[in-house]
């Protein structure tokens, strides 16, 4: 029998204490995709939208095959500087810098015998993807500063909320990495696909939170539930929910909690058009205050140079930030990269102009 491969088929896995909690023909569908890569020692690839659940996936991946007794590392590719990107993957040998004064182990190291998880692996640089791509085609490394190759034997699965064949073509993914990590696939789905399963997660989550706080038994309101059973936008998919819970959990003082799902259910994101559109050609009497008879001015006569420059550049930023976003189909990472700004920055700018990115999520698709 190969080396981390399961003996016999087993019993349907305990999702609920591996965390993933679901119903819903399409959760289910990925679930017994998910048991079925466990059986396999092979580079798997998780999809799906921000806060689907890929690490819990990938988690109960690890813990349902025979590498389970290893570690399980994560690495959040997004957060991977080039500077120190050899010593943070493959680690350094003593005196391989300044202040190495003993070996160390990369994440890879780390993982010997387990799983190494590579989130946000559409993030990576183009310098990342390579020395990746070099270590998935063998399993083989140097350690900086080292003088020997080193093997290690650790699966690998990746995570991305993004179309990785869109940025192959744009030339931002090497299409032999992507080939490489994606051996087997399983796509996580949205909350807004998993009919039934809010008011499932929801329940699930209050469980947890008594627990965590060490509190009496808090149930949710009825009229909560009935609204959870209805069909809603989600944006931030499993996520959402859980802070949903989460806060209103926190802020009830008995225990009956009202969650506070705003208006509507569903419908479509917000409405787009506004900023994607170009602007009209200006009039004559936009230019010109005396234009026409002069009888309309210009709606930035009335308030000083200042003002109107800080107005226009502030209307200039959302346009642009909406253009990138809708470029990369709502993937931060990858609009930060296009931006040229560091990921922490472009956020800022994002919430500053109040964007969110599941409207951009829809118009890619």
């Amino acid at each position: 029998m190969p080396a981390h491969a399961l003996p016999d088929a087993p019993a349907e896995p305990d999702w609920p204490a591996l965390h993933l909690h679901g119903s819903a023909s399409a959760f289910r569908q990925s679930l017994a995709l998910l048991q079925q890569c466990a059986r396999v020692d092979a580079t798997v690839l998780l999809c799906g939208e921000t806060g689907t659940g890929k690490e819990l996936a990938a988690r109960a991946l690890h813990y349902l095959s025979a590498r389970s007794r290893g570690p399980f590392v994560p690495i959040n590719c997004g957060a991977l500087p080039d500077s120190i990107l050899e010593a943070e993957l493959f680690g350094h040998a003593r005196g391989a810098f300044t202040d190495a004064k003993s070996d160390s182990l990369g994440v890879i190291g780390q993982a010997q015998g387990g799983t190494l998880f590579l989130d946000e692996i559409d993030a990576m640089s183009p310098r990342a993807q390579a020395a990746i791509l070099r270590f998935a085609q063998d399993h083989s490394y140097r350690p900086l500063g080292a003088s020997r190759l080193q093997h290690a034997d650790v699966r690998l699965v990746a995570a991305t909320n993004a179309k990785l064949e869109d940025l192959v073509a744009q030339g931002l993914f090497r299409q032999d990495l992507l080939f490489r990590i994606n051996v087997l696939s399983v796509r996580l789905p949205p909350l807004r696909e998993r009919h039934g399963d809010a008011a499932l997660l929801a329940q699930a989550f209050v469980k947890r939170l008594v627990q965590q706080y060490r509190t009496d038994p808090k149930h949710i309101d009825a009229h909560s539930l009935a609204l959870l059973q209805t069909p809603r936008a989600w944006p931030g998919n499993v996520r959402e929910l859980e802070h949903l819970v989460h806060r209103a959990f926190l802020l009830a003082e008995g225990a009956v909690l009202h969650l506070d799902l705003g208006a509507p259910p569903v419908a479509a994101p917000v409405a787009w058009a506004s900023v994607h559109e170009p602007d009209p050609a200006p009039t004559p009497a936009a230019i010109d205050p005396h234009a026409n008879g002069g009888t309309q001015g210009d709606a930035h006569a009335d308030i000083s140079f200042a003002d109107a420059k800080a107005q226009a550049i502030t209307d200039f930023e959302r346009r642009y930030l909406a253009a990138v976003l809708q470029r990369a189909g709502g993937n931060l990472s990858l609009a930060a990269r296009i931006a040229g700004k560091e990921r922490s920055r472009f956020c800022k700018l994002v919430r500053k102009h109040g964007l969110q990115r599941a409207g951009f999520d829809a118009m890619a698709d």
